[in-house]
C-alpha cells in the first residue's frame, strides 16, 4: 500500500538518489589502508590528512594524486589494485552506515525509485548492491550510475543527472543523499533536493542543502519528503 508521501503534490519525490562510500557504507577506511599500501609499496608517504583529501572524489582525480605521491602506475592500474583490495575487505566484511539500510528499505516498500551513484567502480558498486538485495530481500536499486561509467564525476553534476534520467525522471524532483563535498556539489549542481549527512569529513550549513549532522541513524522517509517540500517552498526550483 502507498504510503501518504506517495499522493499527489508538489512536494512529491519521484526518486531518491543514493551515494554509497560513506552514505551506505563506510568503506572510507578501506580506500585509506589500500591506498597507504599503495603509496608505501613505492617508497612513498601517506598521510591520514592525504586520505582525507581524497574523501568523494573521482577516481582518476585521486589517481592523479597518488602518482604525485609516487606511484608508478598508470591511472587505470592504480583503479585496479585499489579496487581490488577494497573488495578483499568488503569481502570479510560489509561495514554498513547506521540508519542507512532501514531508510532505503522505508523508501523500496512506497515504491519511490532509487539509484545508487557512486565514484567507485561499476562492480563494486554491483557488489554492494548484491549485498544489500540480500539484506533486504529484495531489489536495492533501479539504476545504478558508477564512477567509470561518467565522463565528468562529481563534483559535476553528471552523475546525478544520468541517474534521474535512467529513471525517467527531473532531477530537480530527486533527494540525493551524500556524505562529501565532491557529491554534494555534484548533486545541488544536478539540481536535486540534496540531504548532506558527513562522516568522515565535516560539512557546515548551508543553505543549498539539508544537513543531517548525526547521520541517517533514526531518519525515515518523512524527513527526505520534508526537506523536498521546504526547498519547494523555499522557491529553489520552479
Amino acid at each position: 500500500m502507498s504510503t501518504p508521501i506517495l499522493e499527489p503534490s508538489p512536494a512529491r519525490v519521484a526518486a531518491v538518489l543514493w551515494d554509497m562510500d560513506g552514505t551506505l557504507v563506510d568503506t572510507e577506511p578501506y580506500w585509506m589502508r589500500a591506498e597507504g599500501e599503495l603509496v608505501t609499496s613505492w617508497g612513498g608517504t601517506w598521510t591520514h590528512a592525504d586520505a582525507i583529501g581524497l574523501v568523494g572524489n573521482g577516481l582518476h582525480a585521486s589517481a592523479a594524486v597518488l602518482q604525485s605521491h609516487g606511484v608508478g602506475l598508470s591511472a587505470e592500474e592504480i583503479i585496479t589494485i585499489l579496487t581490488d583490495r577494497v573488495m578483499d575487505q568488503i569481502a570479510e566484511h560489509v561495514p554498513w552506515r547506521p540508519g542507512a539500510r532501514e531508510l532505503l528499505a522505508e523508501v523500496r516498500a512506497a515504491g519511490i525509485p532509487t539509484a545508487l551513484v557512486t565514484m567507485s567502480v561499476r562492480r563494486m558498486a554491483d557488489r554492494i548492491e548484491a549485498a544489500l538485495e540480500h539484506e533486504l530481500g529484495g531489489p536495492a536499486f533501479d539504476a545504478i550510475v558508477a564512477g567509470d561509467e561518467v565522463e565528468q564525476p562529481k563534483p559535476f553534476p553528471e552523475p546525478y543527472l544520468r541517474a534521474a534520467e535512467l529513471l525517467g525522471v527531473d532531477a530537480a524532483d530527486c533527494v540525493a543523499i551524500e556524505d562529501s563535498e565532491p557529491g554534494v556539489a555534484s548533486a545541488v549542481a544536478a539540481g536535486t533536493t540534496t540531504v548532506a549527512v558527513p562522516f568522515h569529513v565535516p560539512l557546515p550549513a548551508d543553505e543549498a542543502y539539508t544537513l543531517l549532522p548525526n547521520g541517517l541513524d533514526g531518519v525515515g522517509l518523512a524527513a527526505l519528503a520534508a526537506a523536498h517540500a521546504t526547498r519547494l517552498a523555499d522557491g529553489a526550483v520552479r
